[in-house]
């Protein structure tokens, strides 16, 4: 059998706030960074696009475009839990979850569906393997016509499409960010032995989101399991130029970029079995949150002897493909540039980011390995988007309206 060679491509959009507060923005944003990776796609091998990490968070801003004068995404997030009260209360009293995560429970369905077909619309119309990026998603279990949804459970999750628009898989993050743990949006780890490898036309794709891509344990996970080309999904919530936030060694905090060599670059670098690794990451400053990055597909050092990296680093071989940052200089310098592009800096530079599309060819050996067995909550999304099954809906929408004429009755007591 021979090799076979697939075309990857890695997106960095920017986002803005106001990309997600009805679904037709948010398909425009979405099917904009598909036309922007277009161009890079080959006609005569498989397309394999891969987007960024949680692009579908702040869906649950849908609908409440009017809260975004509030500035922050706290101050937002409270004034859109308080009116959306009759459906975020009964949920934070019934499954003792947290204002936040009941606050995305209460639209997770609608915006689940939302997410999941577009994505797959898009993977059909342009004919790729997409990996959706990432973004909160329930947990469900098929019942006849209706799927149940778990309890409580919110994880970071990345779906997978095939070019007929076919749901391949899915894959949960298994090590959470301080922002995505309970001080943030509270979200829920996934489980280190829940990920797999899917097999395709397109390579056998491991999924590490982000953090997990630092982790060994996932990554020694998905090498067993025979992966070939790693997607790591990325939102950095912080100046690129800045210091880590999650430093291994609080005595020896680096540079963010020095940090990130040692993921989907030091995987390539260093694993016998995983040969590439696709690393799109969003920029742009939503509300009063900054994020920034350098995209970027590595690979073997052979087929990219030419030196370079990330700023901030020494140039090196093992980079198929990198987006540039917004300017080079002294590490002063470029600090000073982050600082004035992050969210509330006043600067005139303030947003200003680069984005770019990135594609490089991977060479694979030939597709070998059998697709896992689907899992029960793949199953109900396959079910989902064949119309064949939908949500089903809890009751509990009076609770509110009634603890409210409690309240109500009480301070008319009182007076």
């Amino acid at each position: 059998m021979l090799p076979r060679t697939v075309r990857a491509v890695a997106v960095q959009p920017q986002w803005h706030a106001t990309d997600f507060i009805s679904a037709p923005r948010f398909r425009r944003w979405l099917r904009a960074q598909l036309n922007a990776a277009r161009p890079h796609l080959a006609p005569d091998r498989p397309n394999l696009v891969v987007l960024t990490e949680l692009n579908g968070l702040p869906l649950v801003l849908r609908g409440g475009g009017w809260a975004l004068r509030l500035g922050t995404f706290q101050r937002v997030a409270l004034a859109l839990f308080v009116a959306r009260l009759p459906r975020t209360l009964p949920l934070l009293l019934r499954e003792r979850v947290s204002p936040v995560r009941a606050l995305q429970l209460a639209t997770i369905d609608e915006n689940a569906a939302l997410y999941l077909h577009t994505c797959r619309e898009l993977a059909r119309e342009f004919g790729v393997y997409l990996c959706c990026g990432s973004a909160p998603m329930p947990r469900y279990e098929r019942v006849g016509a209706q799927l149940r949804r778990v309890p409580g459970v919110l994880t970071n999750q990345t779906v997978l499409f095939g070019p007929q628009g076919d749901l391949i898989g899915t894959a949960d993050k298994v090590h959470l960010t301080p922002d995505e743990e309970a001080g943030g949006v509270d979200l829920s780890p996934g489980q280190l032995e829940e990920l797999r490898v899917f097999p395709t036309p397109a390579g056998d794709l491991g999924v590490a989101i982000s953090l997990d891509a630092f982790r060994a344990d996932v990554i020694g996970r998905l090498e067993a399991q025979g992966c070939t080309v790693l997607l790591q999904p990325d939102a950095n919530g912080s100046p690129w130029t800045a210091r880590e936030g999650l430093p291994p060694d609080p005595e020896n905090v680096r540079d963010q970029p020095v940090a990130w060599l040692e993921s989907s670059w030091q995987v390539t670098a260093t694993s016998p079995q995983i040969r590439y690794a696709v690393n799109p990451m969003v920029v742009g400053n939503l509300l009063d949150l900054t994020f920034d990055g350098q995209s970027a597909i590595t690979g073997p050092a052979d087929e990219a002897p030419q030196p370079r990296s990330y700023v901030m680093t020494a140039p090196r071989p093992g980079f198929l493909a990198l987006a540039p940052w917004v300017g080079e200089g002294a590490h002063k310098t470029l600090r000073e540039l982050g600082a004035q592009r992050a969210a509330g800096s006043g600067h005139p530079e303030e947003n200003a980011y680069h984005t770019a599309v990135l594609s490089a060819d991977l060479t694979l050996p030939p597709q070998t390995r059998p697709q896992p067995p689907a899992t029960p909550h793949e199953e109900a999304l396959r079910a989902l988007l064949r119309g064949e099954a939908r949500p089903s809906r809890h009751a509990g929408a009076w609770l509110p309206l009634a603890l409210a004429a409690v309240a109500l009755w009480g301070w008319r007591r009182r007076r």
